[in-house]
């Protein structure tokens, strides 16, 4: 056991600094390249063999069985642009005792250096699985050339965990997104004159029946669909009704709709035009019975349903969302990490690991 101690200890102090390296490099979604190149360098400083496309770094676990199922560890290294607010320089890391306050310490930094130390961990030990972790990029903006781009050449994955805040518990399922541009027509006339047809008014027919509306599948985990209207442009002029009228609606979907069988549910519902800017964020889950799931609930942690999107929406196998930090400091003015949060991160995964399989 004291040489396990020192062995995590030293990753921890590895990933700490990594993360400093990385909060000092800004990140923005599609502006990866840096912090990818310092990713692939701490690899490689360890010996560790990479491969990259474009702005994501992943890496094979020595002596890869075919016969073996393979776990894939994934976190992202893109962050939001800092906003309004901040007292400290988002990209000059500040230590303050336990504290590292620095922009994607939370989301998702401390997720992805605690995921590499892992990796590093069991890549010469004894496993019943092959394991591969990959630290990508365009999390923050959903992008094409992140996680996506890159599955095909990740070859068969049975099980992921994704490294995101969640306090080191277990987020089972996670809430999908869908994005859905309306337009509702009518006909223009004088609104002096009891004349056109005004999509202002068709659009909020519809409105109303979305707001009003009750899905009746509500998942334990995750609760109801939920959908809101949360932008509406119509006219040109106080005098002309307007012929057309656009409106965006904001869907959170469980794990008990596919995106696409909502689209249709609500185009049958609606008059106006429905168009999806994507339908592949679905909800994931994973059951509260698969063995990894109860050997993290039999080391204490508990099981819930995550409100926030991740890459595990375009994940098409079984998937743990799983990581140090907390959701409510992302994306926020002085986003911070514990480095006992990253320490006790490490050794939850290691512990939820050992012997798996």
């Amino acid at each position: 056991m004291p040489e396990l101690t020192r062995e995590l200890a030293q990753l921890g102090d590895e990933a700490v600094e990594l993360l400093t390296q990385l909060i000092q490099t800004p990140s923005f979604s599609r502006e990866e390249a840096d912090t990818a190149t310092l990713i692939e360098a701490f690899l490689a400083v360890r010996g560790v063999g990479t491969q990259r496309r474009q702005n994501n770094v992943w890496a094979v676990a020595p002596h890869f069985d075919a016969q073996k199922p393979t776990l894939l560890l994934n976190s992202h290294h893109d962050t939001v642009k800092p906003g309004a607010g901040w007292t400290y320089p988002p990209f000059a890391v500040t230590r303050e005792g336990d504290k590292l306050i620095g922009l994607g310490s939370n989301d998702a930094g401390a997720a992805a250096v605690s995921l590499l130390a892992t990796f590093l961990y069991f890549q010469n030990k004894p496993r019943a699985f092959n394991l591969i972790c990959a630290i990508t990029a365009e999390e923050e903006i959903s992008g094409a050339n992140g996680i996506r781009s890159i599955l095909s050449a990740l070859g068969k994955i049975d099980l992921g965990i994704v490294g995101e805040p969640t306090g080191m518990q277990l987020a089972i399922a996670e809430k999908g997104l869908l994005v859905l541009d309306a337009t509702a027509h009518g006909r223009t006339g004088h609104a002096a004159r009891d004349e056109g047809e005004n999509a202002l008014y068709k659009a909020l027919d519809d409105i109303q029946w979305l707001r009003q509306y009750q899905f009746p599948q509500v998942s334990p985990l995750l609760g109801p669909v939920k959908m809101t209207v949360t932008q509406i442009t119509a006219g040109q002029q106080h005098n002309v009704v307007p012929d057309r009228c656009q409106f965006v609606i904001d869907v959170r979907t469980n794990e008990l709709y596919q995106n696409q069988a909502i689209v249709d549910l609500i185009q049958a519902n609606i008059k106006s035009e429905i168009v999806p800017r994507s339908t592949y964020l679905n909800s994931s889950s994973i059951s509260e019975n698969h063995p990894l799931v109860r050997k993290g609930v039999g080391m204490g942690k508990r099981i819930y349903g995550s409100p926030t999107l991740s890459d595990q929406a375009v994940m098409p196998f079984e998937t743990l969302k799983m990581g140090p930090g907390e959701s409510a400091r992302s994306h926020t003015p002085d986003e911070y990490i514990l480095v006992s949060e990253i320490r006790a991160g490490i050794r939850d995964y290691v512990e939820l690991l050992s012997n798996f399989g």
